[in-house]
């Protein structure tokens, strides 16, 4: 497979590697980004594990709750400008108004609000804002209690990252910023238990991978691999991770302080894994050279 500037330009900016070592990794690894990655970081070469999903695209994340239930609806425009337009955050919130009677992003394309399909309204926004616009996707919560945080907030209750959080017990104050601390670290999974499987064999592998390049004992990577899964799995799930709020707490522990008990979480950031199209590297490269 023939590997391109754009795609070392890619697999460099998601690790921090040097461009050899990047054209290297995937030329190794027949152009498979993911792998390529992984390879990174076996040899040590990679800087930093960012995720593969930038955000990308504009738009707005608005959040709506009512009693036990929670929505985060994504819509999308080409252009911040029109993210920050009245007609537009009028759109995102009445469409946030009607997610809270569907069950899915589907059914609420469907729904109609003042009178008409939602899909229909984003058509006349479209024709009357004159830029793009979709109905990305939504998230819905449902739990005894359910609290809200939106990031980077342009109007009231929508911004470019909105938060749900479930729970039992009274402290609404401190789901609210189990929220915040959601927003922040982006944890992959509330526990252990849902914690999809894949994602723990792929860090497994890697920790193998790592381990054996440093040419110890077999039983002695086992032990080794047994405290860096520890410390991945803590590191990704909620309740398990330091709470930005206080550190000497995890998340887990603070909510148990507090007479709380977290049952669920849902983040939406906009524009998340939405590819854009970008400058070649080579062209900008060569516009680097000519100053």
């Amino acid at each position: 497979m023939a590997i391109t500037a754009a795609d070392v330009k890619k697999l460099r900016e998601s690790t921090g590697a040097g461009m050899m070592d990047a054209k290297k990794a995937l030329t190794e690894n027949d152009g498979d980004m993911d792998a390529a990655v992984d390879w990174l970081r076996t040899k040590g070469l990679a800087k930093a594990a960012k995720k593969a999903d930038r955000t990308a695209a504009e738009g707005l994340v608005a959040v709506k709750v009512e009693g036990g239930k929670g929505v985060a609806v994504e819509v999308n425009s080409e252009t911040d400008f029109v993210a920050k337009n009245e007609q537009f955050q009028s759109l995102v919130a009445g469409i946030a108004d009607v997610a809270l009677t569907v069950d899915n992003v589907a059914a609420l394309a469907e729904a109609h609000m003042d009178g008409k399909p939602v899909k229909e309204q984003l058509t006349n926004a479209i024709a009357k804002i004159g830029e793009n616009m979709t109905l990305r996707r939504m998230e819905t919560l449902e739990g005894a209690n359910v609290a809200a945080y939106v990031h980077n907030a342009a109007a009231d209750g929508m911004g470019k990252i909105g938060v749900l959080v479930a729970f039992t017990g009274d402290d609404t104050a401190l789901a609210r910023q189990v929220a915040m601390h959601i927003a922040a670290v982006k944890p992959a999974a509330l526990n252990e238990d849902q914690l999809d499987q894949s994602i723990v064999d792929k860090e497994k592998q890697v920790q193998m991978d790592i381990a054996r390049e440093s040419g110890k004992p077999e039983q002695v990577i086992e032990k080794m691999i047994e405290g860096r899964m520890k410390k991945f799995l803590a590191e990704v799930t909620l309740v398990n991770q330091a709470f930005v709020v206080n550190p000497d707490l995890t998340v887990g522990a603070a909510a148990k302080e507090a007479g709380i008990e977290i049952t669920g979480f849902a983040r939406v950031e906009v524009g998340e894994g939405i590819e854009v199209e970008k400058e070649n590297f080579a062209a900008e490269v060569a516009k680097a050279a000519q100053g």
